[in-house]
Protein backbone atom coordinates (compact mmCIF):
# COMPACT_ATOMS: atom_id res chain seq x y z
CA UNK A 1 0.00 0.00 0.00
CA UNK A 2 3.23 1.96 0.47
CA UNK A 3 3.16 2.76 -3.34
CA UNK A 4 0.07 3.63 -3.84
CA UNK A 5 0.19 6.06 -1.19
CA UNK A 6 3.26 7.23 -2.45
CA UNK A 7 0.98 8.08 -6.08
CA UNK A 8 -1.79 9.62 -4.16
CA UNK A 9 0.47 11.99 -2.47
CA UNK A 10 2.48 13.27 -5.37
CA UNK A 11 -1.20 13.71 -7.11
CA UNK A 12 -1.99 15.80 -4.35
CA UNK A 13 1.01 17.62 -4.53
CA UNK A 14 1.22 18.18 -8.40
CA UNK A 15 3.82 15.68 -8.58
CA UNK A 16 4.66 12.30 -10.15
CA UNK A 17 5.92 9.32 -8.26
CA UNK A 18 8.90 7.34 -9.20
CA UNK A 19 8.53 4.52 -7.47
CA UNK A 20 11.64 2.50 -6.60
CA UNK A 21 12.04 -0.78 -4.86
CA UNK A 22 14.81 -1.34 -1.94
CA UNK A 23 14.90 -3.55 0.63
CA UNK A 24 14.04 -2.22 4.18
CA UNK A 25 17.57 -1.53 5.60
CA UNK A 26 18.61 0.20 2.55
CA UNK A 27 15.92 2.86 2.76
CA UNK A 28 16.91 4.99 5.68
CA UNK A 29 20.65 5.43 4.46
CA UNK A 30 19.37 6.28 1.04
CA UNK A 31 17.35 8.80 2.19
CA UNK A 32 20.91 10.27 4.35
CA UNK A 33 22.52 9.96 0.88
CA UNK A 34 19.92 11.93 -0.94
CA UNK A 35 19.07 8.81 -2.78
CA UNK A 36 15.53 8.66 -2.63
CA UNK A 37 13.14 11.97 -1.46
CA UNK A 38 10.74 9.57 0.47
CA UNK A 39 10.93 6.83 2.50
CA UNK A 40 7.72 4.73 2.93
CA UNK A 41 7.66 1.28 3.91
CA UNK A 42 5.47 0.67 6.97
CA UNK A 43 8.55 2.98 8.98
CA UNK A 44 7.63 2.83 13.00
CA UNK A 45 8.58 6.28 14.00
CA UNK A 46 11.19 5.94 16.56
CA UNK A 47 13.51 7.87 18.84
CA UNK A 48 16.41 6.44 16.93
CA UNK A 49 15.23 6.66 13.53
CA UNK A 50 14.13 10.57 14.32
CA UNK A 51 18.31 11.05 14.89
CA UNK A 52 18.71 10.46 10.80
CA UNK A 53 15.45 11.08 9.23
CA UNK A 54 12.03 13.48 9.87
CA UNK A 55 9.00 11.63 9.64
CA UNK A 56 5.29 12.39 9.20
CA UNK A 57 3.53 9.98 11.11
CA UNK A 58 0.04 8.53 9.72
CA UNK A 59 -1.09 5.48 11.30
CA UNK A 60 -0.79 3.24 14.44
CA UNK A 61 0.45 -0.25 14.11
CA UNK A 62 1.93 -2.90 16.49
CA UNK A 63 3.75 -6.21 15.94
CA UNK A 64 1.87 -9.69 15.33
CA UNK A 65 3.11 -13.39 15.52
CA UNK A 66 2.22 -15.60 12.17
CA UNK A 67 2.60 -19.15 12.18
CA UNK A 68 1.95 -22.35 10.11
CA UNK A 69 -1.64 -23.22 9.53
CA UNK A 70 -0.82 -26.65 11.31
CA UNK A 71 1.70 -25.74 13.45
CA UNK A 72 0.52 -26.16 17.28
CA UNK A 73 3.08 -23.44 18.34
CA UNK A 74 1.32 -20.65 20.03
CA UNK A 75 3.12 -17.34 20.88
CA UNK A 76 1.15 -14.76 23.04
CA UNK A 77 4.35 -12.46 24.37
CA UNK A 78 7.75 -12.37 23.40
CA UNK A 79 8.52 -14.42 25.87
CA UNK A 80 7.37 -17.40 24.42
CA UNK A 81 9.49 -17.22 21.47
CA UNK A 82 12.28 -18.74 24.09
CA UNK A 83 13.32 -22.02 22.59
CA UNK A 84 11.96 -21.21 18.91
CA UNK A 85 13.40 -20.40 15.63
CA UNK A 86 11.66 -16.83 14.21
CA UNK A 87 11.95 -15.47 10.83
CA UNK A 88 12.01 -11.67 10.32
CA UNK A 89 12.51 -9.21 7.88
CA UNK A 90 16.44 -7.38 8.24
CA UNK A 91 16.15 -4.39 9.70
CA UNK A 92 12.63 -3.93 11.62
CA UNK A 93 11.62 -3.39 15.35
CA UNK A 94 10.54 -7.35 14.43
CA UNK A 95 14.29 -8.11 14.42
CA UNK A 96 15.84 -5.64 17.52
CA UNK A 97 12.38 -7.15 19.39
CA UNK A 98 13.49 -10.92 18.93
CA UNK A 99 17.06 -10.19 19.27
CA UNK A 100 16.62 -8.35 22.61
CA UNK A 101 14.33 -11.15 23.63
CA UNK A 102 17.20 -13.47 22.76
CA UNK A 103 19.57 -12.19 25.55
CA UNK A 104 16.52 -12.90 28.24
CA UNK A 105 15.54 -16.86 27.43
CA UNK A 106 18.68 -17.84 29.21
CA UNK A 107 19.31 -21.38 28.11
CA UNK A 108 16.53 -21.04 25.27
CA UNK A 109 17.31 -18.47 23.17
CA UNK A 110 15.51 -17.52 20.22
CA UNK A 111 17.22 -18.64 16.55
CA UNK A 112 16.50 -14.93 14.52
CA UNK A 113 16.32 -15.92 11.07
CA UNK A 114 16.52 -12.88 9.04
CA UNK A 115 16.14 -11.91 5.71
CA UNK A 116 16.53 -8.86 2.86
CA UNK A 117 12.60 -9.02 2.75
CA UNK A 118 9.36 -10.20 4.28
CA UNK A 119 8.94 -13.15 0.89
CA UNK A 120 12.43 -14.31 2.36
CA UNK A 121 10.50 -14.53 6.35
CA UNK A 122 7.42 -16.38 4.92
CA UNK A 123 9.22 -18.93 2.76
CA UNK A 124 11.57 -19.53 5.74
CA UNK A 125 7.71 -20.42 8.00
CA UNK A 126 6.38 -22.60 4.93
CA UNK A 127 9.32 -24.52 4.72
CA UNK A 128 9.56 -25.01 8.02
CA UNK A 129 13.05 -23.58 8.80
CA UNK A 130 11.20 -21.12 11.38
CA UNK A 131 8.31 -21.95 13.95
CA UNK A 132 6.69 -18.40 14.25
CA UNK A 133 6.84 -15.44 11.50
CA UNK A 134 6.87 -11.32 13.05
CA UNK A 135 5.64 -8.47 10.83
CA UNK A 136 3.92 -5.15 11.89
CA UNK A 137 0.26 -6.31 12.20
CA UNK A 138 -1.19 -4.86 9.11
CA UNK A 139 1.94 -6.59 7.15
CA UNK A 140 1.49 -9.99 9.59
CA UNK A 141 -2.48 -9.67 8.79
CA UNK A 142 -2.03 -9.32 4.82
CA UNK A 143 0.58 -11.88 4.51
CA UNK A 144 -2.22 -14.75 6.26
CA UNK A 145 -4.66 -13.43 4.21
CA UNK A 146 -2.75 -13.96 1.37
CA UNK A 147 -1.31 -17.16 2.39
CA UNK A 148 -4.08 -19.07 1.15
CA UNK A 149 -4.40 -21.11 4.42
CA UNK A 150 -0.62 -21.50 4.89
CA UNK A 151 -0.31 -19.42 8.09
CA UNK A 152 -2.40 -17.86 10.86
CA UNK A 153 -2.27 -15.17 13.29
CA UNK A 154 -1.67 -16.26 17.08
CA UNK A 155 -1.82 -14.38 20.08
CA UNK A 156 -2.50 -10.31 20.18
CA UNK A 157 -0.23 -7.55 18.60
CA UNK A 158 1.91 -6.14 21.19
CA UNK A 159 4.07 -2.35 21.29
CA UNK A 160 1.31 -0.02 19.11
CA UNK A 161 3.21 2.49 17.45
CA UNK A 162 3.23 5.28 15.06
CA UNK A 163 4.28 4.34 11.52
CA UNK A 164 5.69 7.47 9.33
CA UNK A 165 6.65 8.64 6.01
CA UNK A 166 10.34 9.29 6.34
CA UNK A 167 11.90 12.02 5.19
CA UNK A 168 15.48 13.61 4.87
CA UNK A 169 16.69 15.98 7.76
CA UNK A 170 15.61 19.60 7.43
CA UNK A 171 14.43 19.39 3.32
CA UNK A 172 11.91 21.64 4.26
CA UNK A 173 9.13 18.84 2.62
CA UNK A 174 7.93 17.57 5.87
CA UNK A 175 5.36 20.24 6.26
CA UNK A 176 4.30 19.84 2.68
CA UNK A 177 4.12 15.81 2.83
CA UNK A 178 1.76 16.65 5.91
CA UNK A 179 -0.53 19.09 4.27
CA UNK A 180 -0.99 16.41 1.56
CA UNK A 181 -1.14 13.40 3.45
Amino acid sequence: MDADLAKALAAVMGLKADVKNATFDSIIPGLSAHKFDLGMSSFTDTKEREQTVDFVTYFSAGTSFYVSAKSPVTVATLADLCGKTVAVEKGTTQQTDAESQSKKCGGRKVTVLTFPDQNGANLALSSGRAQVGMADSPVADYQVKQSSGQFKLVGQPYGTAPYGIAIPKDTGMTAAVKAAM
